[in-house]
């Protein structure tokens, strides 16, 4: 089996990879800034148009991990290819939207596109690279997420200065015509023979929907009762489902995978980490206005200085990762992450841009220490048959957790705790228990797995001298 694709012909690839992620980060993100004009043009109410948004996250929570193990039957290229047409199609469709019911309808398919691409992208990454560059690869793909959610709100802003609201939408559609174009020279790994687990598949989405979208009611709904019933049928499902899981030869939720110390803890950690940014970064803009007084541009400049250190930060960490333990790397990004949010907590009563602006960077270069190398130990530690179950898994652990992270914030915010100190000093416990999840994979017994686990060479303290 060859390891990596060959060169030149790797570096279209790459570019495809990295269009079709920025699409989906892009397209998550700048609908947020026309949420009041699409309000108005469709004559809903600020609450109703927020579903927008919702609806493409919940959908895109929903259908990873089914999605992945389709692509496992069906091909990793063919879900790829297949994913990021339904999302054009579905794009053009926001043109003919003159209703928020119709709207919400197309961003659902949105997001079944979304999710078909994001669901194999980091198995293709593996087929993509060689085993030894994996950590290089992932942290390119971490600089492309992070400069899309940067300039997605920037993006939706020029567009609705000199077009209508449906462009807006449309301004993902030439990133998803690249990754068409170039996605010729991706890898196509061979498909998987078992037949599909249909009822597995529906299980799992419908677990994910009725947790996350019984909890979404919960805090912003009327009926703490019917919320309560929606989150427990849910979580009944998903009891009912892991155990069918656990005799399954090839799950849809990979609790194989699970079972290994090493991935369980990184994702434990990613998950907790994912928490604790979304915290910090959906608390602060009200807290900056809320307690000192800022307008809306000056708090964005102050968050910007965290995408834009995570852009610097992700590709050394992931470069470093096929060198240095993961373990070590996350431990020493989440102690930078730690302490970063501590100082945010006790910023001074008279704080100022820079007092804000240094604090945020060093924060984002800490989550960008950590995140690239635990993507790489849970993806490149993964049997290379369940390399889409474990790309799967790592996008949603992010979605969930941040998914996590927000709701968190609307349960402070309606305690009126979630304007001052208090969401920063919670993001900080999450981001401990990433820390201490980390460094316990640097335990002899769980960073070298035996021989019949090893399936990828992972760098260990001893490589890494």
């Amino acid at each position: 089996m060859s390891d990596g694709l060959p060169l030149p012909r790797r570096y279209p690839a790459i570019a495809a990879i990295s269009a079709g992620s920025a699409l989906v980060i892009i397209d998550g993100g700048i609908a947020n800034v026309a949420l009041p004009t699409i309000a108005r043009d469709l004559h809903a109410t600020s609450s109703e148009v927020v579903a927008i948004v919702t609806v493409y996250q919940l959908f895109l929570v929903m259908l990873l991990l089914p999605f992945s193990g389709l692509g496992e039957r069906i091909g990793l290229k063919r879900m790829y290819q297949l994913g990021q047409l339904v999302f054009t199609v579905s794009t053009l469709l926001c043109f003919f939207a003159h209703s928020l019911a119709f709207l919400l309808i197309v961003r659902a398919c949105q997001a079944v596109g979304a999710a078909a691409a994001l669901s194999v992208s980091s198995a293709l990454l593996r087929q993509i690279y060689p085993a030894k560059q994996l950590g290089r690869g992932l942290g390119i793909n971490s600089v492309v997420v992070a400069s899309s959610a940067a300039a997605a709100p920037t993006l939706g802003g020029l567009v609705l200065a000199v077009a209508p609201w449906p462009w807006v939408f449309a301004s993902a559609v030439p990133f998803a015509v690249i990754s068409l174009l170039l996605g010729r020279a991706l890898p196509a790994p061979q498909p998987r023979e078992q037949p599909f687990d249909v009822l597995g598949a529906a299980m799992c989405a419908a677990m994910f929907g009725l947790i996350i979208g019984g909890a979404e009611t919960g805090v912003h709904g009327s009926s703490p009762v019917v919320s309560a019933a929606i989150v427990l049928a849910g979580i009944a499902l998903g009891v009912a489902f892991v155990r069918r899981e656990l005799v399954d030869p090839a799950p849809i939720l990979p609790v194989d995978l699970l079972g290994r110390p090493v991935l369980a803890l990184s994702v434990i950690g990613a998950f907790t980490a994912f928490i604790a940014s979304q915290t910090l970064l959906v608390s602060t803009p009200f807290r900056l206005t809320h307690e000192f007084g800022w307008t809306a541009t000056a708090v964005g400049a102050a968050i910007a200085p965290w995408p834009l250190t995570n852009m610097l930060v992700a590709p050394l960490s992931g470069f470093l990762s096929d060198r240095i333990p993961a373990g070590l790397l996350g431990g020493i990004g989440m102690a930078i992450s730690i302490t970063a949010l501590t100082l945010l907590a006790t910023l001074p009563p008279d704080a100022g841009y820079w007092d804000v602006a240094w604090r945020m960077a060093l924060c984002g270069s800490g989550f960008g220490t950590f995140l690239p190398p635990n993507a790489r130990l849970i993806i490149g530690s993964a049997p290379r048959e369940r390399a889409a179950a474990a790309g799967g898994l790592v996008a949603t652990v992010r979605l969930v957790g941040q998914t996590t992270g927000a709701t968190l914030v609307a349960v402070l915010l309606a305690l009126g705790l979630g304007a001052g100190a208090t969401p920063p000093l919670v993001a900080a416990g999450m981001a401990l228990i990433a820390g201490l999840c980390s460094l316990a994979r640097l335990r002899p017994s769980i960073r070298n797995p035996a021989p019949a686990e090893v399936q990828d060479e992972v760098p260990t303290l001893k490589q890494s001298r």
